[in-house]
């Protein structure tokens, strides 16, 4: 039986996540705190993992309802503890001194900032696909891989690429159930640099991307619409959810269940 065994949470984007036991839906389909903060430079552009490979040195954790932040750089001496309503500008100046250039936190509690606009959901993977694209990988763990790959939701009791049905055609929608929530499969994940480095030195393999890329194409189930792979460069599925599904709540060990697949 499919079933939720892991819900992870950004709450800064491009920092450290957190693993938690149960989560509630928002009104826009995102998940309470995932990626609620973002940092931008002076130019109002991101500052994330696809941009500069120094975030993935920045230590980040969080306590107290997800109001305590703690700061640290990767095999630092010291680290920091803010709070994020009134220690704003403390933190932007503790970031703005790390990267060298001015750092602004900007928040967004109704939608975060999700990196597909279209499809703002939760993304999804399985257990078993971490698993698989860890072997892949000489010297790449199961849980190196979960942190590269950055998925909100894992289920388990499934086998690799399960979730490659949750997407459909391009005008398609396959429906699925997490629990009691509804929600709306779109389109498998286009990935960016991001999991080619590793998520505590940010060091790359210029190799990552070429080996993915080959063993995802062979791999590549009889159930996923291959028309949906303008390349093979896509994990995990991107979702919607209906309004209607707000403050519905998910927890570990939900079933997992597809209920359809419906043409919009």
């Amino acid at each position: 039986m499919a079933y939720l065994a892991g819900i992870y949470i950004y709450p800064i984007k491009s920092l450290d996540g957190v693993a938690v036991k149960s989560t509630r839906l928002l009104a826009s389909g995102a998940i309470e705190h995932d990626r609620e903060w973002a940092l931008f430079d002076e130019e109002n552009k991101f500052v994330n993992g696809k941009n500069n490979a120094k975030v993935h040195l920045v230590r980040s954790s969080f306590a107290n309802d997800f109001n305590q932040l703690t700061l640290n750089i990767h095999n630092g001496d010291s680290q920091k503890v803010f709070n994020l309503d009134r220690d704003r500008e403390d933190i932007e100046n503790w970031l703005g001194d790390y990267f060298g250039f001015l750092v602004r936190l900007k928040r967004n509690i109704q939608t975060g900032f999700p990196d597909d606009l279209n499809a703002n959901g939760p993304t999804v993977i399985s257990t078993a696909t971490i698993e698989t694209v860890a072997s892949w990988f000489d010297n790449i763990s199961v849980a190196e891989m979960r942190s590269r790959l950055r998925a909100n939701l894992e289920i388990d009791g499934v086998p690799a690429f399960w979730e490659d049905r949750l997407f459909a055609s391009e005008h398609d929608t396959v429906s699925f159930k997490i629990g009691d929530v509804l929600f709306e499969g779109v389109n498998p994940c286009q990935r960016c640099v991001v999991p080619t480095r590793d998520t505590l030195t940010g060091k790359g393999d210029p190799q990552f991307t070429k080996k993915f890329v080959a063993k995802r194409r062979e791999t590549l189930p009889d159930w996923a619409n291959r028309d949906r792979f303008n390349h093979f460069y896509r994990l995990s599925v991107n979702t919607n959810v209906p309004r209607s599904q707000a403050d519905k709540v998910i927890i570990l060990g939900d079933k997992v269940e597809i209920v359809s697949s419906s043409f919009n």
